[in-house]
């Protein structure tokens, strides 16, 4: 980057370089552990060592975020600003809602990523929506390029995503960042559960930041829930899906043994409550996956039982609405995904049907990306957006001469 770019990044106070890493690393034989230690991980050599030898100790989620939090707090005293941050985000991931460290860590993991990105409170905003506010953060070139709006899925924040804004941002787009209903400071502090009427917190964000021309991209859930808002808010020209989710019960379901999955299915479609019920929480007590997958899930969309839950996440498709779609849409798939099935990204880019344009990219193993949302290379993924906006906006200049 030229010293005149650098100065001016530094006057707005953002960081001026973030190295991503390649790499997807086995750390813990547990594939749940193992992702989640590979997605809150700044690839550094001194991260993975740390990482591997405390995996020998981490039997279930309480060794886990023990573990995590000694290294958090070990990372901190050595002024290891980011590697405090992520081992703290690592360690709150598993922390049930009403954990008592929970909201506290979620709060200096938010403050430590804002210090060590140089983030100035101007960039944040707090949009309101219903009775409370959503949280966003704006990164604004002084030329723009394009405006990219951008949120996570299921279990994010956004200040997970500032290396992603700061990519964006220094290849001239105006990004911003936001937590909708089910995320973030929008749920834990604003108490609005997830909704699958996208449209409507997107409509706010656009409202408020007076938007006309958006590029919307959606991050693993977000990919469905992408596609569910560019269906009936024509501000959006062009939507990115990192991952395809055309059916979020099936990748629910897909991390359940097979004999209870049919059984579920089965209760389920002759809505029998207590027996799903009974199922669910009996399959917790011995299933840690299954226990934390289910509370939080419970959390996030405002359930008062797993049948309720199972029955809100029935609507988080796109089947529905994809021959809504009329913009320009890129799907990202992963060749290796443990959460997405394969299938779904094939059944996606048959049920565009009236869409601008379709691109379609399955990143794979050869390319260290072919993980859940690319984690591994997310520069690669980042890459690939930022090509796929140019190239675009080439094509309009060309058709408007």
């Amino acid at each position: 980057m030229e010293t005149e770019n650098l100065n001016i990044l530094k006057l707005i106070g953002i960081k001026a370089k973030e190295d991503f890493k390649t790499g997807f690393y086995n750390i813990h034989p547990d594939i749940g552990l193992n992702y989640q230690m590979n997605r809150f991980f700044d690839g550094s050599k001194q991260m993975l060592n740390e990482m591997r030898e405390v995996t020998s100790r981490v039997h279930n989620y309480s060794d886990y975020i023990h573990e995590f939090l000694t290294l958090s707090e070990n990372a901190f005293a050595q002024n290891r600003l980011l590697h405090a941050a992520w081992y703290l985000r690592s360690a709150e991931f598993y922390m049930f809602p009403k954990d008592e460290r929970k909201n506290n860590s979620r709060l200096c993991f938010i403050k430590w990523m804002k210090e060590y990105y140089k983030i100035q409170e101007s960039q944040h905003f707090n949009i309101p929506y219903g009775n409370a506010t959503m949280s966003a953060y704006r990164f604004q070139p002084s030329s723009s390029i394009g405006t990219i709006v951008f949120f996570g899925g299921f279990d994010s924040y956004i200040e997970e995503l500032f290396s992603s804004q700061l990519y964006f941002y220094q290849n001239g787009f105006d990004i911003i960042t936001f937590e909708g209903p089910g995320q973030g400071a929008t749920l834990e502090e604003g108490h609005i559960p997830m909704t699958y009427e996208w449209h409507k917190p997107c409509k706010a964000v656009f409202d408020y930041f007076k938007l006309n021309d958006v590029t919307l991209i959606g991050l693993s859930l977000g990919g469905c829930l992408a596609l569910r808002a560019a269906a009936y808010e024509p501000r959006i020209k062009r939507v990115v899906c990192d991952d395809i989710c055309t059916d979020f019960q099936e990748a629910i379901f897909k991390q359940i043994e097979p004999i209870a999955k049919i059984a579920l299915k089965t209760l389920l479609k002759l809505g029998a409550s207590t027996l799903v019920n009974n199922l669910v929480y009996k399959k917790m007590k011995s299933n840690l996956m299954q226990e934390w997958g289910t509370t939080q899930g419970m959390h996030t969309l405002g359930a008062k039982n797993p049948y309720e839950f199972f029955k809100k996440i029935e609507v988080l498709k796109t089947f529905t609405i994809s021959h809504l779609v009329k913009q320009d849409v890129l799907l990202f798939g992963g060749s290796e995904d443990h959460y997405i099935p394969l299938h779904q990204f094939y059944d996606q880019i048959q049920k565009l049907k009236n869409v601008r344009s379709l691109t379609a990219r399955l990143f794979t193993e050869k390319e260290q990306a072919q993980n859940h949302c690319q984690v591994g290379n997310v520069e690669l993924s980042l890459q690939v957006i930022t090509e796929w906006i140019k190239g675009l906006k080439q094509r309009d200049k060309q058709e408007l001469l």
